[in-house]
């Protein structure tokens, strides 16, 4: 049985997260350090084959995908953006140092979510139902190669709910254009909602060997130009969150 392999890979570094502040859905580029660095790793070692690339709206993600996948024209997905936090939005923790509901926030008590914000209930329901329809659309067009750039906490989040090894959220933290690629089979999909976290992003040298090329598939890298989204993909998921 064919099976299909997401590639999750975390954006590049911005200069507001550098400094330590919460960003969700602030709006904010990649510094130019962080696309120094995402060039550097695409130079030292390989981001994975992809057939679809999809993207978060925000331009961190979006500047991302052009510089490793500048022949992929992205999907962009607004159900794939970081959590919004409200009023906390562009704080550090030291200046919200003393907010009670901040403090309940950042001991995983879920009840509590940022002011004007998004709970993490709200959040991890959002990304879930748009994973589980991109899953869906890979398997209904015969997909096995994609890449999804997207934000630490919603890479965190998606393997803690559908990752073997069960691990908690910060057990999958990742740096700055790394990630984890994912093996989904559609008989252990379709029952128990599941996938294997089978290697580490980018891809060192040595793992190479085994590694598909764009020559090895007879598909065109634009399969999903005639797909309509919203008669049959992740794009009919529309999640109306109005706290955003």
């Amino acid at each position: 049985m064919k099976s299909y392999n997401i590639h999750l890979i975390r954006h590049g570094e911005t200069l507001e997260a550098k400094k330590g502040a919460y960003i969700g859905t602030t709006d904010v580029p990649l510094s130019q350090e962080g696309i120094d660095n995402l060039q550097r790793l695409d130079d030292i070692c390989k981001y994975p084959f992809a057939q679809a690339l999809f993207t978060s709206p925000l331009k961190r993600c979006k500047q991302t995908c052009e510089i490793l996948y500048p022949n992929l024209k992205p999907i962009v997905i607004d159900q794939l953006s970081e959590c919004c936090f409200g009023e906390w939005e562009n704080k550090t923790a030291e200046q919200l140092k003393g907010d009670a509901d901040f403090d309940k926030w950042l001991a995983g008590d879920t009840s509590v979510k940022p002011p004007r914000g998004e709970s993490s209930a709200d959040f991890t329901r959002r990304i879930c139902l748009i994973f589980e329809s991109i899953v869906a659309g890979l398997i209904k067009t015969g997909t096995t190669e994609c890449a999804i750039v997207t934000h630490g906490g919603v890479i965190m989040t998606l393997l803690s709910v559908y990752g073997l090894p069960q691990a908690k959220p910060f057990d999958w933290v990742m740096e700055n254009g790394c990630g984890y690629s994912i093996r989904i089979n559609p008989m252990l999909w379709q029952r128990d909602k599941v996938s294997e976290v089978y290697r580490q992003i980018p891809i060192i040298p040595d793992d190479l060997q085994n590694e598909p090329e764009y020559d090895d598939y007879d598909i065109e890298r634009d399969v999903y130009e005639d797909y309509d989204p919203e008669k049959d993909g992740w794009q009919s998921l529309k999640t109306d969150n109005e706290n955003t």
